[in-house]
């Protein structure tokens, strides 16, 4: 439901011409289809992948393609006679992503799970809350997408650079499991050296115990983040609220951060998060307001990148990353499914004759 379709979304933003396999007779996503933001950019054909013919256009599709990209539970596509030994032997240059929550093989590879299941078993989900508190869930961002789906395009592109040098495509197996624990090397290294504490929460640096490193109610209830980890910023933090950095100089000491970040506290609710803000809008301290979704598309940073765009009558992240040479076209439409099945068809070279008996079975629109 995230991960796959945020990889082809990801794909399609960089211009690559993607093709979504729709359940035959599934209807459009939400009220009428176009506010499926991770559905934008493809084409869609609906096969039902029960039915012989179904499969063998999905075989044919797959046979012309460069990349497959498919998130069942391992063995679903062998079942269906689309497993990858299948594809790679009828198209050898087929990269042939798969991306499940626990991996192709390993005691919990047929278990049932989502983002916070596979985020709970890399060590990731213990670690994010506050001391006292149960682990906080991340949203889904760092599994289903980070972990999942972004993993998985850098997997399958870096695959495809491997087949144009040996002419082999090969199967990508990403585990959102294994990406979470991927994203957590960093910790990992503090850890080994000594610079975190791995078995209790809300006493590291970056987990929003530190002054330094958290978010500050302000007066109107909105709040602001702080990120002054190194001296020059923690130093400039301290004086735009007026306090003297000398008071605060055991920055380091965590006996102190308790205390430090109760002063620090109340000295931030004394103004709004706006007024905060234009404070610290000319000082480098990495002092910035915290924003809803509401405020994102509309803070002066992100308008002048373009960060978000208006595509249809909705409001989304636009292309990331950018690129010199190829500046961004605009956004894919959001498909109906099947919507696209005639034209796919056809330049499958699919036989007037085959497209009338495909009709009279309901594969291929009227």
């Amino acid at each position: 439901m995230g991960p796959a379709p945020f990889c082809a979304m990801w794909l399609s933003d960089m211009g690559a011409d993607v093709i979504r396999i729709d359940r035959a007779g599934e209807r459009p996503r939400g009220a009428s289809g176009e506010f499926d933001v991770l559905q934008r950019g493809r084409r869609s054909i609906a096969l039902d992948l029960k039915d012989e013919d179904g499969r063998a256009i999905a075989r044919r599709i797959a046979t012309n393609a460069q990349m497959l990209i498919e998130g069942f539970r391992p063995g679903v596509m062998e079942r269906l006679g689309l497993g990858p030994e299948k594809m790679l032997c009828e198209n050898p240059n087929l990269i042939y992503g798969r991306i499940t929550g626990w991996g192709q093989y390993g005691p919990l590879s047929q278990a049932a799970g989502h983002d916070l299941n596979y985020l709970a078993l890399s060590g990731a989900l213990f670690g994010i809350g506050a001391d006292g508190s149960p682990p906080a869930p991340p949203l889904n961002l760092v599994a289903d997408f980070g972990g999942g789906g972004m993993l998985l395009a850098l997997g399958m592109l870096s695959a495809y650079i491997e087949s144009l040098r040996t002419g082999r495509g090969q199967i990508v197996d990403a585990a959102m499991s294994d990406g979470s624990a991927l994203l957590m090397s960093m910790l990992y290294g503090y850890k080994a050296m000594g610079r975190w504490n791995g078995q209790n929460r809300g006493c590291n640096f970056l987990d929003g115990s530190a002054h330094f490193y958290t978010t500050y109610e302000c007066a109107d209830r909105k709040f602001i983040a702080v990120g002054a980890i190194e001296k020059p910023f923690y130093v400039r933090f301290l004086e735009g609220l007026g306090f003297d950095p000398a008071a605060f100089s055991d920055q380091w000491a965590h006996t102190k951060w308790s205390e430090y970040k109760q002063m620090i506290a109340l000295r931030v609710l004394s103004r709004s998060r706006d007024a905060w803000a234009d404070h610290f809008a000319s000082v480098d301290a990495c002092v910035t307001p915290v924003l809803d979704m509401e405020e994102a598309p509309l803070h002066p940073h992100n308008v002048a990148r373009g960060t978000f765009v208006t595509s249809g009558s909705v409001c989304q992240p636009g292309r990331a990353p950018r690129y010199s040479a190829t500046p961004a076209e605009p956004l894919g439409a959001i498909p109906r499914p099947g919507e696209h099945a005639l034209e796919i068809l056809t330049e499958l070279g699919i036989s007037q004759a085959e497209l009338d008996r495909l009709r009279s079975k309901g594969v291929a629109p009227h």
